[in-house]
């Protein structure tokens, strides 16, 4: 399933747009992870809607395990502008990635069973003393995990079970069995997911996930607001030019040019889900002039805003 980011808790609406993973988009978060118990890992739990036209989906730095809880669905993939790969999964599947590029994904549910996933991204510390500890300290260089798609494997379905046992116990999270399935998983993806490959080159620039989604969340917090690359890049606590590379490197796109999506994809929702005038959109989403909201509409949608509406 996706390789990339977050997704907030807002109930769904009944009529929505199929945009790529802004928080509110096409998703419901039932549970994520919070707390010392979780410093290996970060896991978040989604509800997804039953279709997703186009999901444009960041790399980021650390290793992403997918794993279908619940429902089943045709998944396509596909490297941005290439060709689109299909596979069929259902519940107990599970995807793995350490993509290096931002790609494109899209699906469709079957069955009449929602499609819950569970996202947990491997912290780059615990993976790579799993790493060490396989090959010895000198024998993972060049080594890299293998995408995997829409596979199986009882391992890896028992101990995700356990980390959605912790995650929605009432009792709270244990850090020592949070910890202890964090290194059994990681070992197990570098015994039997990955590769050594001595041409394979040092991955390098992608952000990690939370602060990607730490970045995502101020931009959204500020759509009514003009684009301001110094707080961005301060939340990421990096330089304004470092921070501007490793983003444009993990999402395709420049800080300033994802900022504009998502306001459009703001302005879908609401065009979509609400009876309110195109100039109250405009001026919510920072825009004094309709005519210039209208026009950046238009060049991001490729329709107006009132023929998007209809």
């Amino acid at each position: 399933m996706s390789r990339g980011i977050n997704v907030a808790s807002d109930p769904m609406p009944e009529k929505s747009t199929p945009e790529a993973l802004s928080q509110r988009i096409h998703a419901r978060l039932l549970a994520r992870s919070h707390g010392p118990a979780w410093s290996a890992i970060s896991v978040h739990l989604l509800s997804h809607q039953p279709l997703e036209t186009n999901l444009l989906v960041p790399a980021v730095a650390e290793p992403l395990l997918v794993w279908i809880v619940s429902g089943s669905a045709r998944v396509e993939e596909r490297d941005i502008g290439g060709v689109w790969m299909s596979v069929e999964v259902s519940a107990g599947d599970f995807y793995l990635t350490q993509s290096e590029t931002p790609y494109e994904l899209r699906w469709e549910t079957s069955g009449g069973e929602p499609l819950c996933v569970m996202h947990l991204y491997l912290g780059l510390p615990i993976y790579q003393r799993a790493v060490a500890e396989v090959f010895g300290a000198e024998g993972g260089e060049g080594f890299r995990l293998a995408d995997i798609s829409g596979e199986r494997d009882e391992t890896i379905s028992g101990l995700m079970g356990m980390i959605l046992g912790e995650l929605r116990g009432s009792a709270g999270p244990s850090e020592m069995v949070v910890q202890g399935i964090a290194q059994a998983l990681a070992v197990h993806f570098v015994r039997h997911y990955g590769k050594r490959d001595a041409s394979a080159r040092v991955r390098r620039g992608a952000l990690p996930a939370f602060k990607l989604q730490r970045v995502v969340r101020l931009m959204e917090a500020g759509l009514d607001q003009a684009f301001n690359l110094e707080s961005l890049a301060a939340e990421a606590e990096l330089s304004a030019f470092h921070f501007s590379r490793v983003f444009k490197q993990s999402t395709g796109s420049s800080p300033s040019d994802y900022f504009i999506q998502l306001k459009m994809a703001e302005a879908r929702r609401l065009l979509r889900e609400t009876d309110r005038s195109i100039i109250s959109i405009a001026l919510d989403l920072g825009y004094s002039s309709p005519s210039h909201f209208a026009q950046v509409f238009r060049r991001q949608v490729g329709v107006s805003p009132r023929d998007y509406r209809g």
